[in-house]
């Protein structure tokens, strides 16, 4: 199962899926998916799981859907979060399941702690009030790096946990730097945006922008059955940004 199919990553995803012979039931805004639903919303999230029940069982679990047509910290964390969440039972008769979630190299932006916390203590009201009354966390579109920094901090506390690792079910996350996709256009088609961002974030493996494909292979392994060893980790596929940034902070 996919969510955001029908578009950019998730659509290089469900395509490569596909040609490798998988089931793929597509999520999307957009009609052609085999689900529609909008996950900025409770009701948009529990139609999306009711409606996914209805095929059975799953393999694998892959919540890609993001960027900012819809309200973007309650997609990009509470929709994902509800994804992950509500199709996990669908995981327990694969033989070998598995569950990744999409954040971003956004994801390593300062962060309101506050919001964040909100986020983890799965208080959506308050996390949306705190973005909206501070001006300092970037409004709407500083949602987005909050809401997958709160995503990666959440898959580290659920990952091993007996709900996930203990019943075989490894969770992990990709996270892409800037990738050729729609929702990335606001920065590939304007020059001097596109300039900044790849001064103060470069990609040096892969050049600039991805490719969403490179981030689908990525995707597509984790979540298959050859994964054996791999979870609760955050995988920047990103062509060297986290690294260039971060050097070896992490280890000091």
């Amino acid at each position: 199962m996919v969510t955001g199919s029908e578009s950019g990553i998730g659509a290089a995803t469900a395509a490569l899926l596909r040609a490798r012979d998988a089931t793929v039931i597509g999520c999307d805004l957009d009609a052609g998916a085999d689900i529609q639903a909008d996950l900025s919303t409770p009701d948009g999230r529990r139609s999306l799981v009711a409606q996914v029940r209805e095929y059975g069982a799953i393999d694998a679990v892959l919540a890609v859907a993001g960027g900012g047509r819809t309200g973007l910290l309650e997609t990009n964390y509470f929709g994902a979060i509800a994804t992950l969440q509500g199709l996990r039972p669908l995981l327990a008769n694969s033989p070998a399941p598995r569950a990744v979630a999409v954040s971003s190299t956004s994801s390593l932006s300062p962060a309101d702690d506050r919001i964040v916390q909100a986020c983890l203590d799965g208080d959506e009201p308050t996390a949306v009030a705190y973005l909206a009354a501070d001006p300092s966390a970037g409004g709407e579109a500083g949602g987005y790096g909050l809401a997958k920094r709160a995503l990666n901090r959440w898959v580290r506390q659920v990952a091993t946990t007996a709900e996930w690792a203990g019943a075989g079910i490894a969770l992990n996350v990709v996270a892409p730097g800037v990738v050729d996709t729609p929702a990335a256009a606001y920065i590939l088609a304007d020059e001097n945006i596109r300039n900044s961002v790849e001064a103060v974030a470069p990609q040096p493996f892969g050049g600039f922008p991805g490719r969403p494909e490179w981030v689908a292979e990525l995707i597509c392994w984790l979540s298959g059955a050859h994964n054996h060893f791999v979870t609760g980790q955050i995988i920047f596929a990103d062509g060297g940004s986290e690294a260039t940034l971060l050097r070896d902070m992490h280890w000091t």
